[in-house]
C-alpha cells in the first residue's frame, strides 16, 4: 500500500489538466485513498470509479447501489424509495446518510484501507455532513456534453440474469460552440445476455431530463464547495472508455502505475 500512498500524494501536484485543483490539498493520514466522484447522473461515475478501485485495491461505494440494494431487499425503506426513484427525484439526505453510514461502519469493521465514493455528496448540506464524518483528499468531477449524456442514459441496459451493465446507444455528436465532436461506441453484452436485457424503470426520457434538471439546480454548487478547498479535479470526457480511460489515468498521474501493475501480474 505504500506505493499507492506515494501515487496518491502525486495527485496533489497536478498541472493544467486538473482545472480548479489546488496543490495544497490536505495530506493523507490513516487511509491511502479517500476520493469522491462527482458528475451528472449517467456520466459514468460508477464505471470509472470501479476501474480505479480495481487498480488501486480499494472499495467502490456507490450510493446508487446502496439504494438499489435496499429496493431489492424489500426492507423498511423500499416502498418509499421506489416512489422517489420512479418520479426521478433525489433520495432524501436522511435516507442516503442512513445507508451510507451503515456501509462505512461495515467497511471500518472489515479493516478497509480506503474508498472511492460515488454519488455522494449531491448537496452542500451532504458535503458538510461528509466532511464531519471522514476526510476527503480528492474530488474528481466528470463532465460530458449534454447531447451525448442524454443518449447515453437512454441507452443503458441491465442483464436480468447476470446483473451486468451495458449500453446499446451508438453516439455521434458534432462539434459546436467550442466543444469538439465525439463518438461513443455501444457497450454491447455477450450473445447469451442479449435476450435478457432490461431497461431501468427510471431510464425514460422524461425522468432522465428531470433528473438532470434537479442535478443542475441542487448539485453543481458542491463543485464550488470542493474547489474552494483545493480538492476539485474537473475532467472532460473526450469520448467512450477507450478514449477517456487513458486520459483520466494521465490526469491522475496513474498511467505509469497501471503499466507497472500489468507487468507484475
Amino acid at each position: 500500500m505504500a506505493a499507492i500512498t506515494r501515487l496518491v500524494k502525486r495527485t496533489h501536484s497536478l498541472s493544467s489538466v486538473a482545472r480548479g485543483f489546488s496543490s495544497h490539498a490536505p495530506p493523507l493520514k490513516e487511509r491511502n485513498v479517500q476520493w469522491v466522484f462527482l458528475g451528472c447522473p449517467g456520466v459514468g461515475k460508477g464505471t470509472y470509479a470501479s476501474r480505479l478501485c480495481n487498480l488501486l485495491g480499494v472499495p467502490h461505494i456507490a450510493t446508487g447501489d446502496l439504494v438499489r440494494h435496499e429496493l431489492a431487499s424489500n426492507g423498511p425503506l423500499s416502498s418509499q424509495l421506489s416512489e422517489i426513484v420512479n418520479q426521478g427525484k433525489l433520495v432524501s439526505d436522511e435516507i442516503i446518510i442512513s445507508l451510507l453510514s451503515k456501509r462505512l461502519a461495515d467497511g471500518e469493521a472489515k479493516g478497509e484501507s480506503g474508498f472511492i465514493l460515488d454519488g455522494f455528496p449531491r448537496t452542500i448540506k451532504q458535503a458538510e455532513i461528509l466532511e464531519g464524518v471522514t476526510e476527503i483528499d480528492l474530488v474528481v468531477n466528470l463532465k460530458l456534453q449534454e447531447e451525448a449524456l442524454l443518449a447515453k442514459c437512454l441507452g443503458r441496459r441491465i442483464c436480468n440474469q447476470c446483473g451486468g451493465n451495458f449500453n446499446v446507444a451508438s453516439i455521434s455528436v458534432k462539434g459546436k460552440n467550442g466543444h469538439p465532436g465525439m463518438v461513443m461506441a455501444p457497450l454491447l453484452p455477450p450473445a447469451h445476455c442479449m435476450s435478457n436485457l432490461i431497461t431501468r424503470a427510471d431510464d425514460t426520457e422524461a425522468v432522465v431530463k428531470e433528473r438532470l434538471r434537479i442535478y443542475d439546480e441542487k448539485s453543481q454548487p458542491v463543485e464550488e464547495f470542493y474547489r474552494s478547498r483545493g480538492k476539485l479535479l474537473e475532467f472532460d470526457l473526450p469520448g467512450g472508455i477507450p478514449e477517456s480511460w487513458p486520459k483520466l489515468l494521465q490526469a491522475l498521474n496513474l498511467d505509469d502505475y497501471e503499466e507497472k501493475q500489468s507487468a507484475a501480474a
